[in-house]
């Protein structure tokens, strides 16, 4: 009882993140200048990261190094650089229908690289939160760019790497230590791409500061903290599907904060999202074993 107790309190805390990613629209669009995604995404990457560094005062070792820059590339650099190109070249509901693949992939790269087993229920519960993501954002007659659609997968299947390969290589360190480096990892690799592809940002607002400060310390330091904490505790495909929860905060802001209509698809998309995150917690009950009796 302790034991499932403890299971659904990570499970909970993990949840947190993606809840709070969320909010990462209505910040960007309301509080930061429009038009910069790649610096954006290197300054809500880079200064957590260093903050982080200089509390934990550790710094990777031999292998780690390489494994770092390998994990921050997949779980921020490259991800955010093909989320915002998808999100450029796609409406914003097609980006979204196409990076709820993510818990699928996370599926099949367990079986492959941690070899744990493809659960029909957890299957299941990928699809239909593929579907639940869908009816939230995905409106008629949505234009599809096949470059947008490829930078679209390609963003998940970077993120589905990075969640699995946390969870295969157990790092030494606490998850405090690791959130660092991977943050400043990532966004040290986006510092040369932002300074290629985008011009100098202007200058700064009190409000811009604040968006960064929060996108910075809470929507990135501290919710990838929570992120990786999980992943040290859970099963990634236990894990990747806590990110439906992510367009549902999204839709409830706009409709709380910003006065956009809801709709009765979107209301049957959140109980949809809600149902699939349930199924995908339910099958690792289900499938696992069941303890041998002495």
């Amino acid at each position: 009882m302790k034991k499932m107790q403890a299971k659904n309190l990570d499970i909970a805390f993990t949840a947190i993140a993606p809840a709070i990613w969320g909010s990462t629209y209505l910040v960007t669009t309301e509080f930061l200048p429009a038009g910069y995604p790649l610096t954006v995404a290197m300054l809500r990457a880079l200064p957590a990261g260093l903050l982080l560094l200089l509390v934990v005062r550790q710094m990777p070792k031999g292998i780690w190094w390489a494994r770092s820059f390998l994990l921050g590339a997949l779980n921020f650099s490259f991800f955010w650089a093909m989320l915002f190109v998808s999100a450029y070249r796609l409406p914003g509901g097609v980006a979204a229908t196409v990076g709820a693949i993510q818990p699928l992939i996370v599926v099949v790269l367990s079986r492959v690289v941690l070899g744990s087993p493809i659960l029909a229920l957890s299957v299941v519960a990928g699809v239909a939160g593929l579907a639940g993501v869908a009816l939230l954002v995905l409106t008629p007659g949505a234009a599809l760019d096949p470059l947008g659609v490829v930078a679209g997968l390609a963003g998940a299947v970077s993120m589905a790497f990075g969640t699995v390969l946390s969870r295969h290589w157990t790092p030494p360190v606490s998850p405090l230590t690791f959130t660092a480096w991977q943050l400043a990892a990532g966004g040290l690799l986006l510092v040369p791409v932002a300074l290629f592809f985008e011009p100098s940002l202007p200058s700064l607002t009190a409000s811009n500061l604040m968006g960064f400060a929060y996108l910075g310390l809470i929507g990135a330091a501290f919710t990838y903290l929570l992120w990786f904490r999980g992943l040290s505790r859970l099963e990634p495909s236990q894990v990747a599907p806590l990110g439906f929860l992510s367009p549902v905060v999204a839709i409830l802001l706009g409709w709380g904060v910003l006065g956009q209509q809801m709709t009765g698809i979107q209301l049957l998309g959140i109980v949809v999202v809600f149902a699939s995150v349930w199924m995908s917690q339910q099958a690792q009950i289900v499938g696992r074993p069941a303890p041998a009796r002495a």
